[in-house]
């Protein structure tokens, strides 16, 4: 295993403890109690996953999350006292893969970490489970390659996470059939879907804006309402 993780809590029982959890799962964890020092770290180590606690006493896990999000695709997990699902819709437009609220098992948070990486590395390796005839799909100048893991739009890199790249690709795969919430859910996440989970609405709009796909104008990603989101032949 050996994984990198990024851990970064001002509230030092909570990261003492995530981190004695963590270190006996076989990952190789890198603590900090602030966001400057762990920016630092984050120019120096290749990590496969992060933990950001939203509120630090430098500069919040947003700040932090944003300049991940710059360089890196790896998961990020987001730590919060809030449950306002304005701050969750924020964390996961930003490039967020998973929310967990204050207080939580630390069974559980090791169990999402899991998730997050087996996830992860099931989008970014390339096996014959993956790929289709061609592995690429191309549509009116928005093009993807499931080898390389890039996606174009009209010759112009998107820097899409993995998600992001993995609902992009599920809509095209599916080009002309309406996904419902659930499905794209299900298909990407590859978990049960709950009723008012606002993840797959989240990462839609973030796909829009990077795409400069307005939901007012949208020429790929179009919202049919009350059923779910279609890319169109």
């Amino acid at each position: 295993m050996n994984e990198k993780i990024l851990l970064v809590d001002d509230e030092k029982e909570i990261a003492d403890l995530m981190e004695v959890y963590l270190t006996n799962d076989g990952y190789t964890v890198y603590k900090f109690y602030n966001g400057a020092d762990a920016l630092k770290c984050i120019a120096e180590v290749e990590f496969d996953l992060a933990i950001l606690d939203v509120m630090l006493p430098d500069v919040d896990g947003f700040h932090i999350l944003q300049k991940i999000r710059e360089l890196f695709f790896y998961p990020v997990i987001m730590l919060t006292a809030k449950v306002s699902d304005n701050d969750k819709i924020m964390g996961l437009t930003m490039g967020a893969d998973d929310y967990i609220t204050k207080p939580f098992n630390p069974l559980e948070a090791v169990a999402r970490v899991k998730t997050q990486l087996r996830r992860y590395k099931k989008y970014n390796v390339t096996s014959p489970a993956m790929t289709d005839t061609t592995g690429e799909c191309d549509i009116r100048g928005l093009f993807l390659s499931k080898e390389s893991h890039k996606c174009y739009l009209y010759e112009q890199e998107l820097h899409l996470t993995p998600i992001e790249f993995s609902i992009l690709w599920y809509l095209c795969e599916n080009q002309g059939r309406v996904i419902s919430s659930e499905e794209l859910f299900e298909a990407v996440w590859g978990e049960k879907y709950l009723d008012n989970n606002n993840t797959v609405m989240a990462h839609i709009g973030r796909l829009r804006e990077k795409m400069n796909d307005t939901s007012k104008n949208t020429k790929f990603i179009k919202t049919v309402w009350g059923v779910g989101y279609t890319i169109e032949k």
